[in-house]
């Protein structure tokens, strides 16, 4: 039986340090719909699942190996 991990949060910083390009730029993706949304914690605070940004971090690494 294999278990899995528990989801992890991920506040912008970390999620700028995994993709290639600014905060603007993460913010026109997210706006285009390109990039994964970030789940709200509060009235001021986001985070990204983990594992929605590792899904996109392997979606651009199979459409740059075309």
């Amino acid at each position: 039986m294999q278990t899995s991990s528990p989801a992890r949060l991920l506040r912008l910083p970390s999620v700028l340090g995994r993709v290639p390009f600014s905060k603007s730029e993460t913010y026109r993706r997210i706006k285009a719909g390109t990039f994964p949304a970030p789940v709200r914690l509060g009235s001021r605070a986001v985070a990204w699942l983990e594992s929605d940004i590792e899904q996109y971090i392997q979606k651009l690494a199979q459409e740059s190996a075309k």
